[in-house]
């Protein structure tokens, strides 16, 4: 981890890189005068993130042309929330910021982000006034988000957003941390709950796809689910509890029957419609279970969380 210039107008950007030659030279064409005006001193980090195109060889280009532009280039791809913590535990500056690489986060609301983080806040998130997501990646993050409420808050929960700007030296909070399942957001509620969000401006993409897909969302949501989260295990406990007391209530039905009208429940129906809720209901807890069991083991085997092929600047 590089050390933290500790003056508080410098900034050093964070951007994954994914399959995305062809938009670097026109992200940086509108970041640099951006942060040329907004800090005293910046660096733009790109971290190419197991590129299937010529990401890397344009980074590496960019970087031979500014000192500012500093390459990092991952052995593969390990997911975005990876890739930004390679790109935040090498930023050398005092505030962080991140974004992604399509410019739907507008270089240009920088300073808006840089303005609120001065109040006093330590994490300031710039929420799209405008959603530009479908209904499958908005269903993800809703999920994302509930699971975050309890760290941060409903209100900065409900606003997060991966165009962020945090102070670097919350990063110590997590500087151990070691997992192939990385979630940005609920490592910065181990540093602070000193959050808050203002309403940016979200691009379309040009006709650009995002290669954050709704699968990929997804599986995101179900590894902080299962990672950062007992919320799992506690509704599995409570649908074991809702159903034992259905079965005493059960119980109490038949043998009351018995008693009243002196005979017993009649039917297979009805005796296997309750040994399939209940099979059903145990099953359904032995999955919530494994889950867990599964991310033990993965981090019992010591899983790196990124490794670094390269360096460029």
């Amino acid at each position: 981890m590089r050390p933290a210039v500790t003056d508080i107008h410098s900034v050093s950007v964070v951007v994954p890189v994914y399959n995305s030659a062809v938009k670097i030279d026109r992200l940086l064409s509108r970041l640099t005068p951006v942060l040329d005006r907004a800090a005293s001193a910046h660096e733009v980090i790109l971290v190419n993130d197991g590129s299937r195109d010529a990401s890397w060889e344009r980074i590496a280009a960019l970087s031979g042309c500014d000192a500012r532009v500093v390459g990092i280039d991952l052995m593969r791809n390990y997911g975005q929330h990876n890739a930004l913590l390679c790109g935040i535990r090498s930023a050398r500056y005092a505030i962080v910021v991140t974004m992604d690489d399509d410019l739907q986060h507008p270089p240009e609301e920088i300073p808006r982000l840089l303005a609120t983080l001065a109040e006093g806040y330590d994490v300031v998130y710039g929420t799209p006034l405008q959603a530009q997501h479908g209904l499958w990646r908005n269903l993800a993050s809703r999920i994302t988000k509930l699971v975050l409420q309890g760290s941060m808050g409903a209100e900065t929960a409900r606003n997060i957003s991966a165009f962020r700007a945090f102070r670097t030296p919350l990063r110590e909070a997590f500087a151990t941390y070691q997992s192939p399942f990385v979630s940005i957001d609920v490592l910065l509620t181990w540093a602070t709950t000193r959050f808050t969000a203002v309403p940016v401006r979200h691009d379309p993409r040009h006709n650009l796809t995002s290669n954050y897909t709704a699968r990929a969302l997804l599986t995101h949501a179900l590894s902080m689910v299962t990672g950062f989260s007992i919320l799992p295990l506690q509704l599995a406990s409570l649908l074991g509890f809702a159903f034992t007391l259905f079965g005493v209530a059960v119980l109490v039905y038949v043998v009351g029957r018995f008693f009243l009208q002196g005979g017993s429940v009649a039917g297979f129906p009805f005796l296997a419609s309750i040994i399939a809720i209940f099979s059903g209901a145990q099953l359904l807890a032995l999955g919530v279970i494994g889950e867990y069991l599964a991310r033990m083991h993965f981090r019992s085997m010591e899983r790196p969380t990124y490794a670094v092929r390269d360096r460029v600047g």
